[in-house]
């Protein structure tokens, strides 16, 4: 990927990053959706946050409209791609290009995105990524913080919490194969987050079996209520997960968690 952005002329003289990032990156990818997701990031533009530094603004920080957009990077990043991998084997999908695999790599996703910025009191900033879809509205990730705080949670569970992802996100595989429609409506990165808050005391159960049991009950109780679980956050702890723009569905975490409660006791 270096290479392709190295050798264009459009993209090479800009200020761009290159990183894995998603469950291949974060140790929590499963056999059957094992991609890679490479992020290319464009610094010379970005987004800004102000809700943790009220006081600050584009204005007072001296931050104006950049003539460049989005869209003409993600369109010079697609030439790019088809030239040096083939128009043949990629495919532009709303988020992401699909990069077809070969004898000498994988099948990968790379995701265009430009810096996202949330500023602090001080006016130091953290940085994210946003995308926006083809078909409308904008993503905000904090990739970093997500990994980081991933690994912090697997080293307090000695080592259990990435492993109950992968049980979860198995799980739901299995059901939707078995035709559970609930299953249908959880993406993987949703387990992940349902994995992240549930305690770590329920994660390091005796024996795994108890672990996930126990988290079906955790899950099922807390999401019943918006009181009880409206603080989530997402595993990065910078967005909300059932609320805000990017919010998941609450009512959809809860039909499937009742629905593997069950699924479970059946087999």
């Amino acid at each position: 990927m270096s290479n392709a952005i190295k050798q264009s002329k459009e993209l090479s003289q800009k200020n761009i990053e290159i990183f894995i990032q998603g469950s291949y990156k974060n140790n929590t990818n499963v056999r059957l959706n094992s991609d890679v997701d490479i992020c290319v990031r464009l610094n010379d533009i970005f987004t800004t946050d102000y809700s943790e530094a009220p006081s600050l603004s584009d204005e007072a920080l001296h931050i104006t409209s950049a003539s460049y957009t989005y869209k003409s990077f993600k369109n010079e990043l697609q030439r790019t791609l088809n030239t040096s991998f083939g128009i043949s084997n990629v495919t532009r999908g709303n988020k992401a290009f699909n990069i077809k695999e070969n004898s000498y790599r994988i099948t990968a996703d790379v995701v265009p995105c430009i810096q996202h910025r949330r500023y602090l009191p001080n006016g130091k900033f953290i940085a994210g990524t946003t995308l926006y879809p083809d078909q409308g509205g904008s993503i905000n990730n904090f990739p970093s913080e997500h990994y980081k705080n991933g690994v912090e949670k697997n080293n307090a569970t000695n080592y259990r919490y990435k492993k109950v992802v992968r049980i979860l996100k198995n799980l739901c595989i299995s059901m939707n194969n078995d035709g559970y429609k609930s299953a249908e409506n959880i993406p993987s990165y949703l387990n992940e987050c349902l994995a992240w808050n549930t305690p770590n005391d329920i994660i390091t159960k005796s024996t795994l079996d108890e672990t996930i049991r126990e988290t079906l009950i955790h899950l099922h109780d807390h999401l019943d209520s918006t009181n009880k679980c409206g603080e989530w956050g997402q595993v990065s702890e910078l967005l909300y997960l059932f609320k805000g723009g990017q919010g998941f569905s609450r009512a959809n975490a809860k039909e499937w968690v009742l629905e593997a409660w069950g699924w479970l006791n059946y087999k």
